[in-house]
């Protein structure tokens, strides 16, 4: 998108912002730090423009960001009238589950790229390390104004996806975005303590059952958790509670994977790589989607089959990588 293309989007945005007045701004199911962030950032932003706002996750928000303003207004699903639908940090329409009500969506702000681009308007930026740094850069454009209330939020959107500022999507742009954050007066190694290193003690017992549970082949490696892992961990939710994060610092490993099976026919698998791999197409061949160095899809299958199919064609993502270089070097 050029400088012109993304202005002409930008005024777009903001004359549909200035003429809504019930918004609803949604993300993805099973949301990541990212997508809370952007739901709480953008929808506080919009609620202190006058505007009436639904905050619409589907699966909640975890309880590491209970302290962000709003977080207590998450609801479920759209609640009709709504004039303005945006949907935030989701590369496609299946990945908001229910929570549209079958709806047509306005606005799509996202950085996957993976984005179908299923909105009217779609303002996809890829070089983004998380769609909170869009929508923090964005705010002014649109009209909307930067408060800490905002500020907090979009920087826990901004630190959980890039793990503290250490994938390696994350640019002077990132960190500029950051800073613009942190100067509106809010507590950057609070938001940094609170999203990325603490724990709930059921949380880190389900880090030990998947850390039992690991297996290697060559330079991937997995894990898997259950139904039961989650009970004898007390773990309520049905994601890995960050475990793929923990698994991406074992040496000698390119990519790592956690399959997470739903209780429904269904494994939700993420995929995580190191830096000069992309397996983004690779979930996008099972469905789902995400970035080079992270993505994930929710798969149906028993658990067995779903391992099988996955690191099978995982494989071919390190060996077209061996062939590429040893095509270089002859």
């Amino acid at each position: 998108m050029t400088a012109s293309d993304l202005q002409a989007v930008h005024q777009e945005i903001r004359a549909r912002f200035h003429e809504a007045e019930n918004v609803a701004v949604v993300a993805h199911i099973r949301p990541d730090g990212d997508a809370i962030g952007s739901v709480l950032g953008l929808g506080t932003a919009l609620a202190d423009a006058g505007k009436t706002v639904q905050f619409v996750l589907e699966d909640g928000g975890s309880a590491a960001f209970k302290n962000l303003a709003n977080f207590k207004r998450l609801q479920k699903a759209i609640v009709p009238p709504v004039d303005l639908v945006v949907v935030v940090d989701c590369s496609d329409l299946e990945r908001t589950g229910k929570s549209l009500q079958g709806l047509p969506v306005d606005i799509n702000i996202d950085h996957h790229p993976t984005n179908t681009n299923f909105a009217a308007i779609n303002i996809v930026q890829v070089e983004s390390a998380a769609t909170s740094q869009i929508i923090t850069e964005s705010l002014e454009a649109w009209g909307l104004r930067l408060m800490p209330a905002v500020a907090e939020a979009l920087l826990a959107g901004i630190l959980t996806d890039t793990i503290g500022f250490r994938t390696n999507n994350t640019t002077a742009d990132t960190m500029r975005a950051a800073s613009k954050l942190i100067d509106t007066g809010i507590d950057m190694p609070s938001i940094y303590q609170k999203v990325l290193l603490e724990r709930s003690y059921a949380s880190v017992k389900l880090w030990g059952r998947g850390i039992e549970n690991l297996l290697r082949n060559g330079r991937i490696a997995w894990t898997t958790l259950d139904k039961q892992d989650r009970k004898s961990a007390r773990y309520h939710g049905k994601d890995d509670s960050e475990l793929t994060s923990l698994l991406s610092t074992i040496k000698g490993i390119d990519i790592f994977l956690v399959f997470v099976t739903q209780g429904n026919g269904k494994v939700k698998v993420s995929w995580r790589a190191k830096p000069g791999l992309d397996i983004s197409q690779t979930a996008v061949h099972f469905g789902g989607g995400g970035h080079a160095p992270a993505a994930g899809a929710t798969i149906e299958g028993s658990l067995e089959q779903v391992i099988e199919r996955v690191i099978g064609q995982t494989k071919k993502v390190i060996e077209t990588k061996t062939t590429n270089k040893k095509a270089e070097e002859s």
